[in-house]
Parts: C-alpha cells; sequence; structure tokens
C-alpha cells in the first residue's frame, strides 16, 4: 500500500504515526514539563532581572503574578475549549502561544514587554495543561496502560519545579537570565511539530464557551492584586490603590452573578455545596499564598544577602522538593487508611510552624539555621496536603464533573499564589520602608561618597543597611504567610469532617487518580 492509500485511509484527525504510545507519552509530558517548569526556572534569575529592566522589588512580584493569574484564571476555559474544539488543536495552539510568548519575554528590553510576554505565557499554559492531561484519556486504552501514563504525568509535574530550579541556576549563570524563557523555544516548537503526527485528535463536544465569567474573574483577581502591590509603593490612601479595590469587588460580584445565570458556567458553584470540598479550597488557596510569597523572597535572600549563585541558589532548594515528595508519597500510601483530615491537620500545622520560624530571619542568618531548617518544615507539611487536598477534591463527584473540580482546585492555587504574593508584598514594602528610613542616617554618617552618589540614583541602600532592609521586610512578611497558614489549620480543623462513605470513596480514588 502506497503512502497516499495509507493517509488516504485514514480517520479525520487521526495521528500521522498512530500506534507509538511512548513517543505520544513524552510529547504530552514535554508540555507539562515546559509549563510546570516555568514558574520555578524564573524565579532563580529574579534577581538579575531585577537588576536588568531596573524593576522595583515590589513591581517584581508582576514577574511571578503575572504568569499565574492569567494561567490560573483561565485554567478551567482552556479545559473547556479542549473539549469543544478538538483537543489536539487546543494543545498545539496553547504550545504555540506558550512559544512565541517565551521569545517574546527573552527579547524584552522594558518592564512592561516582560510583563505582557508573562500574560501571553500564562494564557498559553492555561490553553495547553489541561488539555494536555485530558489527551492521556484519549490517547491510552482505560487500565493499566493510561494508569502508567498517569504516573508518568504526576511526576513530571511534581519534579518540574525541582528542574525549573536547577535548570534556572544553571542558564542564568553560564548564559544570560534571558535564556530561561527562551530555553522554551525550540521545546515548544518540536513539540507542535510531533503533535499531529503521534497523537489524534479528539472528538469534539457541543458546548458553550463562559467567556465572560472568565473574563470577569481574571479581571478581578488582578485588580485585588495590583490594590495590594500599588499600596506596597503608594499606600492605601492613594486613589489608584483604592479604585483598583473598587474594580476588583464589582468584577467579582459581576463574575458570581454570571455564574449563576449561565448554563455551562466556567467555575460550578455547587462545586462548593459540599463542606469537605470547600474546605479543601481554601486550604488550598491559603498555603499556595503562603509558599508563593515564601519562595519569591527566600530566592531574593539567599541571593541578594547571603550572595548566592544562580546555581547555588537552585540547589539550596534542592532539599525542599524531596522533603515534599516524602510527604506526599507518605501521605498517599496511609490516606486511604486515616482519611484527610490527619493529613491536613498535620501538613498545615508543619506550615505554620515553618513560617513563624522563617519570620526570625536576619540579615545574621545563615542557610542552615534561617533557610534551610524552616523549609524542610513547611515542604514536608506541603507534601503531606498535596495528594490529600487533590484526592478529595475529587472524591464523590461524578464522572462527567471530577476534571472541573480537580481543575478548580489547580486554578485556586495559582490564583491563591498570586493573591498571597501581593499581601505578602504589600506587608513587606511598608516593613522595608520603616527600617529603611531607621538605617538612612546611619547610612550617611558611614557611607563612601561613591555609595552615597549610587544612593541618589537609585534610591537604593547598599550593603550592609540594605542587607538589613530586606531582611527586615522578609521576616515581616512571613508573619503575613504565617497568618495565611493558620487560616489553613483552621480550616482542617473546623470544617473537614470526613464519613466512613468517604473513606471507601477514597479507597476508590487513591490509586488510579494518583497514576
Amino acid at each position: 500500500m502506497t503512502t497516499s492509500q495509507l493517509i488516504k485511509d485514514q480517520k479525520p484527525g487521526a495521528a500521522r504515526r498512530e500506534g507509538r504510545p511512548g513517543i505520544a507519552l513524552a510529547v504530552i509530558a514535554a508540555c507539562q514539563l515546559m509549563v510546570v517548569l516555568d514558574a520555578t526556572i524564573v524565579n532563580i534569575a529574579l534577581p538579575h532581572i531585577q537588576d536588568a529592566l531596573k524593576f522595583s522589588t515590589t513591581d517584581l512580584t508582576w514577574v511571578v503574578s503575572a504568569y499565574t493569574l492569567t494561567f490560573g484564571g483561565l485554567l478551567l476555559l482552556g479545559g473547556r475549549a479542549g473539549d469543544i474544539l478538538g483537543r489536539r488543536r487546543v494543545f498545539t495552539a496553547g504550545i504555540l502561544l506558550f512559544t512565541f510568548a517565551s521569545l517574546l519575554g527573552g527579547l524584552a528590553q522594558e518592564p512592561w514587554q516582560l510583563l505582557a510576554a508573562r500574560v501571553l505565557q500564562g494564557v498559553g499554559g492555561a490553553i495547553a495543561s489541561p488539555t494536555s492531561l485530558a489527551l492521556i484519556t484519549t490517547t491510552f486504552p482505560e487500565g493499566p496502560e493510561r494508569n502508567r501514563a498517569f504516573g508518568v504525568f504526576a511526576a513530571v509535574s511534581a519534579g518540574g519545579g525541582a528542574i525549573g530550579l536547577l535548570a534556572g541556576g544553571m542558564l542564568t549563570e553560564w548564559l544570560d537570565w534571558r535564556w530561561v524563557l527562551f530555553v522554551n523555544v525550540p521545546i515548544g516548537v518540536l513539540i507542535a511539530v510531533l503533535t499531529p503526527l503521534y497523537i489524534s485528535e479528539s472528538e469534539r463536544h457541543t458546548g458553550r464557551f463562559d467567556i465572560a465569567g472568565a473574563l470577569t474573574s481574571t479581571a478581578g483577581m488582578a485588580s485585588l492584586v495590583y490594590g495590594f502591590i500599588r499600596a506596597a509603593d503608594e499606600g492605601w490612601r492613594d486613589g489608584l490603590t483604592i479604585g483598583s479595590f473598587a474594580a476588583a469587588v464589582v468584577l467579582l460580584l459581576s463574575f458570581a452573578f454570571i455564574e449563576t445565570r449561565a448554563k455551562e458556567p466556567i467555575t460550578p458553584l455547587r462545586m462548593f455545596a459540599d463542606r469537605n470540598r470547600s474546605g479543601t479550597y481554601v486550604i488550598m488557596l491559603s498555603l499556595a499564598a503562603a509558599m508563593f510569597g515564601m519562595f519569591f523572597y527566600i530566592v531574593l535572600f539567599v541571593q541578594n544577602v547571603l550572595d548566592y549563585t544562580p546555581i547555588e541558589a537552585g540547589l539550596a532548594f534542592l532539599p525542599v522538593t524531596v522533603v515534599i515528595a516524602l510527604g506526599a508519597g507518605l501521605s498517599q500510601r496511609f490516606l486511604p487508611v486515616l482519611g484527610p483530615k490527619p493529613f491536613m491537620l498535620v501538613g498545615s500545622t508543619l506550615a505554620v510552624i515553618g513560617l513563624f520560624w522563617q519570620t526570625l530571619i536576619s540579615s545574621d542568618s545563615t542557610y542552615a539555621g534561617g533557610v534551610l531548617g524552616p523549609m524542610l518544615v513547611f515542604g514536608f507539611g506541603m507534601g503531606l496536603n498535596f495528594v490529600t487536598l487533590t484526592i478529595t477534591a475529587v472524591s464523590g463527584v461524578a464522572q462527567h464533573e471530577a476534571g472541573a473540580a480537580s481543575g478548580l482546585l489547580n486554578a485556586t492555587q495559582q490564583v491563591g499564589g498570586s493573591l498571597g504574593l501581593s499581601i505578602l508584598t504589600t506587608v513587606f514594602g511598608s516593613a522595608s520602608k520603616d527600617e529603611a528610613e531607621k538605617q538612612l542616617p546611619q547610612f550617611m554618617a558611614d557611607g563612601t561618597a561613591e555609595q552615597k552618589a549610587e544612593f541618589a540614583k537609585t534610591h537604593q541602600l547598599p550593603a550592609p543597611w540594605g542587607h538589613e532592609v530586606l531582611a527586615q521586610g522578609i521576616s515581616t512578611g512571613f508573619v503575613a504567610a504565617a497568618a495565611m497558614a493558620v487560616l489553613a489549620l483552621a480550616t482542617a480543623w473546623l470544617v473537614i469532617r470526613v464519613r466512613k462513605s468517604d473513606l471507601e470513596a477514597l479507597a476508590g480514588t487513591a490509586g488510579p487518580g494518583l497514576g
């Protein structure tokens, strides 16, 4: 049979080279790795981005939030698009947009250009990521083969953060910070080329896009985050600060109204009817809020105060990923026996302890005593919670709504991270300003003429006075992070209720769900 006859006999949308599931899985996993990795690979480069593009410390948070807000806000819409338009088509479109945005970000010469590229990356990630998971169900038959594929996908999702830390350190130190974005370009192009060769198109379903819901929720959260970050620089009485909070209230109320009226809402509000699921979302929101802020400011501390190189900074965070994996493995093994509440309580308690420990950080802190110890405690607590929250979120949900329940949990994590980082930034900004006023007289008395001339240009105190300012702002910000973890602990204690039927549901869900 000739090649033309083979193509003619293929079903519409079929992969050109069917029967190679290993390559198909590699393509899907590579997409997920790229999207997950992007959250941490950029973090290590933040101090270099700040110096190159002249970001203030508070405005620098937008490099993270611009991505996570759009990614989290449009995640459910991306999943819906795959169902309606065809998952392979949407997957490819998301990859290409993410790749193009990465190229633009690497070429950025001004802060606004980088932030615009990060927004586009978030949109591309929101389109590609949920579709990549769904493609596993259409590419692999139900049973051991699909479970193994889910296992690979979960391993990539869990390990992507660690890979990003190391890759970000190496690329920043050996090449340039721009390569943490450029590296996505060849990978994205390769994925886009291989997708139609090895992955078949899914069956398209009828449905509607809740664009109004997606846009009002994303814009509302962006306004809320902007309000907190603006308050850090200009104060609570600033007109734009007040206006952004007012806009956030209007947009989020509009979102709630739209969702109650929409025939196919982007966020099914009935998901919040179950107290265990609602409590799960609150816990994830609170812990993600604390975690994103913690990693952002610890990256600045180890590079700016401890004077670590980017590679050393990446290695400094690796022990945390190890204890997160240990905690996740422990909870996965014993969750069907003990149920979710003990893991939520212990995990949230450890998060509180780790974050309160980090409030003791100072310019004299060492890595071993002031950074590593509290991060390990916090990380193990997060590991206990990650698997527990994921399974509890989908427990008792109808099969056709499992995607919406887990997608909403992922969206909550991303949006919570952005919101938490903005709140920590507000506290950081206020505390660092107060400390700068205390350090200024000593600097004017002891600083050299060159240091004073540089300060007149940048308004940034040099070391050691600047180290005191940064450390004081960070330690005070961690008080807010600890308060967020306390909210998670209170929710786990007061809201989560587990019945015997819940344990049976968990026992049936734990294996396949986690691959």
